[in-house]
């Protein structure tokens, strides 16, 4: 599995680089917080479909812990998609360097 730290994910960010960021976690935890830029990953099969097995995809959830995103990771590993990295810290690390969160969370 391809780890992604917080940094490099933050500087793909500010270059406008061309990749796709999935949040893993359910639609209501996406609408709550997620990093922006980043879509709500629905269906691991449907994302498969519509991407060519090159493109990078970028997947997290919460933390270090959560299995989500290491579980979506070897999913769309295993529909094909190849240039798959894991940002292991999640919103929590996203949070902790004061990055922007975007949402209906209530500050």
């Amino acid at each position: 599995m391809r780890i992604m730290s917080r940094e490099e994910l933050k500087a793909k960010l500010e270059r406008g680089d061309n990749f796709r960021l999935y949040m893993t976690l359910d639609r209501q935890a996406y609408e709550h917080s997620h990093i922006p830029g980043s879509m709500h990953l629905e269906n691991a099969a449907e994302v498969a479909a519509s991407v060519s097995p090159d493109e990078e995809i970028v997947v997290y959830c919460v933390n270090p812990a959560c299995p989500s995103s290491a579980n979506a990771y070897r999913l769309l590993n295993k529909l094909g998609c190849k240039n798959l990295y894991r940002y292991a810290g999640g919103l929590e690390a996203w949070q902790e360097a004061g990055y922007e969160l975007v949402g209906d969370m209530e500050t």
